[in-house]
C-alpha cells in the first residue's frame, strides 16, 4: 500500500526514526566519485543537514524500490537513469521498545549504491534546500545528517570498492 511506511519506529536511546518498515536512500555516484547529496529542508527530521535522498519504505517495497522511488520524488532522478550495483544495511536493526509500544521495531536503513554516467540534472522537491554532486572526499566537510555521518566510513569503503570495479559482495544482481 502506497505510503503505509510513513510513521515512526523505535530507535536507540529513546530516538524515533522515520519509517515503520525501515528506510532507504540512494547513493548515486559518477565514475569520477561524485555523489548526489541533499541539503534537507528546515521542516524535515534533522533539518539543515546533508544526506542522501531517501525515506520510509512501504510494506510491499524492497529497499532498492524505496530508494529509487524516494530519489525520483526528491531529486527528479529516475530509476532508468541509474544502475543499481549494491544495497547494504548501514544502520540498525533497532528493536522494538516495550516502553513505547506505539512505535514499530526492527528499523533498518539501507544504502542503495547506483552508478550514473555523470552528474544528472536534478529537480528538488520541498524536502530539499539544495541538491549537489559532491566529490566523495568533500562529503565529510559537510554538516551531515548524524546517522549518515556515523555510517560514512562504511559507506565510503563500499563506494571505493565499486569505483575500483572491485565487485559487489553479496548484492542482488545489477538493475537498470
Amino acid at each position: 500500500m502506497l505510503h503505509d511506511g510513513n510513521g515512526w519506529s523505535a530507535g536507540p536511546d529513546g530516538a524515533r526514526l522515520w519509517g515503520r518498515f525501515g528506510a532507504a536512500g540512494l547513493l548515486a555516484f559518477t565514475p569520477d566519485g561524485r555523489i548526489l547529496m541533499q541539503h534537507r529542508a528546515e521542516w524535515t527530521s534533522c533539518p539543515l543537514t546533508w544526506g542522501l535522498p531517501g525515506g520510509a519504505r512501504d510494506s510491499h517495497e524492497s529497499a532498492e524500490d524505496a530508494a529509487l522511488r524516494e530519489a525520483e520524488e526528491e531529486t527528479g532522478v529516475r530509476a532508468g537513469q541509474v544502475r543499481v550495483l549494491h544495497a547494504e544495511i548501514t544502520a540498525g536493526p533497532h528493536p522494538a521498545d516495550p516502553e513505547r509500544p506505539e512505535l514499530a521495531g526492527d528499523w533498518t536503513y539501507t544504502t542503495v549504491f547506483a552508478r550514473v554516467p555523470g552528474p544528472l540534472p536534478t529537480d528538488p522537491n520541498a524536502e530539499s534546500l539544495a541538491l549537489a554532486w559532491v566529490p566523495a572526499e568533500e562529503v565529510p566537510q559537510l554538516d551531515l545528517l548524524p546517522a549518515f555521518r556515523g555510517s560514512w566510513p562504511r559507506v565510503r569503503a563500499v563506494l571505493r570498492r565499486l569505483l575500483a570495479g572491485g565487485g559487489d559482495p553479496g548484492a542482488p544482481g545489477p538493475r537498470g
